[in-house]
């Protein structure tokens, strides 16, 4: 069975790798069925601006404080670290659905990660298994080693050479971002449900401001693991008054990475 420790090098050398039994079955059933409700109000508040985002939900955790434990559970924390050490922050969650008789905005050759540094990696997706991934309900392909080369793929050359994951409930797919995949087709009659973390350096950039998004109330009941993953340890003064605070109040922390 591959653990974390050896799911790091699998990664650092193909770009992928799944690892088994990471979340216990009855959580992982639990934040299947929280995600689904999420799902459903996000389809029934559709509208032309948002459809490109049709089966994604943006930061789960803001909309059911119970997914704030999918960022410090252990595995997702271990993986993390492993790859980008353990000052990382997010730079996206959301869902991963794949819908009934259908697919989405993942069913093309893509990577999560724009940029490319030979033989240093800025991204780390973790995707969080909500429901076995099988043949028939859309299960993700990767294509080894692909993570350093700057032009994409011809479907003809992914498809030769790629490899599919089938991560059953409570596994994880840790993945260089930078590795090309493609989203399959759910030809059966139920969602498919799963979560993806996209974690970046701690100097780069969110996708969201989540130290402004997140109410000041919420904020201080977060433990200090989530904090940092949400990016409380980097933020950037916005006044001389706040650069100068003391020590255990400053925005930026010290050793950040």
């Amino acid at each position: 069975m591959t653990r974390m420790s050896e799911a790091v090098d699998i990664v650092r050398a193909r770009g992928f790798a799944v690892v088994r039994d990471c979340v216990d079955p009855a959580l992982a059933t639990e934040w299947r069925d929280a995600l689904d409700v999420l799902v459903k109000a996000q389809r029934a508040a559709i509208s032309e601006r948002t459809a490109q985002d049709d089966y994604m939900v943006h930061n789960p955790m803001m909309l059911d404080a119970g997914f704030y434990a999918v960022l410090e559970h252990p595995a997702v924390v271990a993986a993390l670290d492993g790859l980008l050490g353990d000052t990382s922050i997010v730079y996206a969650c959301t869902s991963s659905s794949m819908p009934a008789g259908g697919s989405n905005y993942s069913r093309r050759v893509h990577v999560d990660c724009p940029r490319v540094i030979p033989g240093y990696i800025t991204n780390i997706g973790v995707i969080v298994a909500l429901d076995d991934f099988t043949p028939e309900n859309g299960a993700t392909y990767f294509l080894p080693g692909s993570f350093e080369r700057l032009d994409a793929p011809t479907e003809e050359e992914f498809f030769a050479h790629a490899e599919r994951v089938f991560p059953r409930r409570g596994d994880l797919v840790v993945f260089n971002a930078r590795t090309f995949h493609y989203g399959g087709l759910n030809s059966t009659d139920s969602d498919r449900h799963a979560l993806t973390l996209n974690a970046c350096r701690s100097y780069m950039r969110q996708r969201f401001d989540y130290p402004r998004m997140i109410a000041p109330d919420v904020a201080s009941t977060l433990s200090p693991v989530v904090r940092r993953l949400l990016g409380f340890d980097v933020r950037v003064p916005a006044s001389m008054e706040e650069y100068y605070l003391p020590e255990d109040q400053r925005l930026y922390k010290a050793n950040q990475g």
